[in-house]
């Protein structure tokens, strides 16, 4: 598998997202997976906030989330089934207003999809719309995919044996997410001004339909949720 990123000038607020990629990708393969930083959907969306005063950003996580919590270093929140900090809303590479994450990452990643597939005449394209966020007892972001399309975000290896011959009760890979830490990763955190990538050779099966609530599990369900519950 092999990543390649994209250096783009900044991207601005209500710009058009799809001639800006075709600008920088300038030509596309079958069983590629483009990737695309979240901040640029959602900047071409419009989905900023200014800063009026300090209650701003509360309020707006507020709105934001489905559930949030205080905790000494931000706000934790379920926004669109998966837990991640103050729901996206980021104040960094921001010029001074607030960027939430795209209205519907995987309609979002569906539509953008369908456009590129007809600009790059290609059957097979994945699309991962990215994020960062943290995860539970580590240090250092990683990537998730907020929302993907063209290819299927889990690999079930329930019912297949292993090296021994024993059946598989659980095991399950999370292609998407995978995808989008690797990715992340080469595109940067900082000043890189990488928001595009692709994506070759990638271990997918390519799908015309997504399912949205593959990755997602309930918190009742949620395997760490005894843990944190007795802290």
């Amino acid at each position: 598998m092999k990543i390649k990123v994209f250096k783009t000038r900044i991207f601005e607020e209500k710009q058009p997202l799809i001639p800006f990629v075709e600008k920088y990708i300038l030509s596309v393969k079958e069983n590629i997976i483009i990737v695309i930083t979240s901040k640029i959907v959602a900047l071409s969306e419009g989905r900023t906030v200014e800063i009026k005063n300090e209650k701003t950003r509360e309020e707006t996580i507020r709105k934001e989330s489905s559930f949030m919590i205080k905790t000494p270093h931000t706000w934790l929140t379920i926004k669109d089934g998966a837990l991640v900090a103050s729901a996206g809303v980021d104040e960094s590479n921001a010029n001074g207003k607030l960027i939430l994450l795209p209205k519907d990452s995987f309609k979002s990643a569906k539509m953008i999809r369908g456009k590129l597939r007809k600009h790059y005449k290609v059957k097979n394209l994945g699309v991962i719309i990215t994020d960062s966020r943290l995860l539970p007892l580590r240090s250092g972001v990683v990537g998730i995919a907020l929302g993907y399309a063209g290819f299927k975000g889990v690999r079930d290896y329930r019912g297949e044996r292993d090296i021994f011959g024993r059946i598989l009760k659980v095991s399950r890979t999370d292609v998407a997410d995978s995808l989008a830490t690797a990715s992340v990763l080469c595109m940067g955190e900082g000043s890189e001004t990488q928001p595009l990538a692709f994506i070759v050779d990638a271990p997918v099966v390519f799908s015309e339909r997504t399912n949205r609530k593959e990755l997602f599990v309930d918190p009742k369900d949620d395997m760490y949720a005894p843990f944190f519950k007795g802290l």
